[in-house]
């Protein structure tokens, strides 16, 4: 018979590890660029919209499906607008000393939070100007759909 056999996590000898770049504070190189998190941030707002149409359906009367979309649609709006405005801020800020989540155990001083904020903001208000339109355009649907259809609710 044959035994996996756990070495605690450690790389087997001889096995190559992956070495991740990092600088002299310990926080893992190269840092996040602002384009790469506005698409990130617009392909998880795409991935959003589905769960979104799917809880629309679990809502059952008409006027409850039009009202839940409109109040997502608002909400998404605000935040939105309140999330690129104080990321972008707040990325300017920084001036180029931008982290991920996963670097917050090199946060040092009081005013270093801001570092992780900026592109967690940025992410989430655009995650969020992508859902409205499609929440909106929803709410459109089941404004206009007929009375006896699927979308329409009961």
């Amino acid at each position: 018979m044959t035994r996996t056999q756990r070495n605690g996590g450690r790389p087997s000898p001889g096995a190559a590890t992956p070495q991740v770049a990092k600088d002299e504070d310990g926080v893992r190189l190269p840092r996040l660029r602002f384009r790469e998190v506005v698409v990130r941030g617009a392909v998880q707002g795409v991935a959003a919209v589905v769960p979104l149409a799917v809880s629309m359906f679990f809502v059952t009367d008409h006027h409850d499906r039009e009202t839940f979309l409109a109040v997502v649609a608002g909400f998404a709006m605000v935040f939105a607008g309140v999330g690129i405005v104080f990321g972008i801020f707040f990325w300017t800020a920084c001036g180029g000393d931008i982290r991920r989540w996963r670097d917050i155990r090199t946060i040092t001083g009081q005013y270093e939070a801001v570092t992780i904020m900026a592109p967690a903001l940025v992410r989430a208000g655009v995650l969020a100007l992508v859902l409205f339109p499609c929440a909106l355009g929803l709410y459109h649907l089941v404004d206009a759909a007929a009375y006896d259809s699927w979308l329409y609710g009961s």
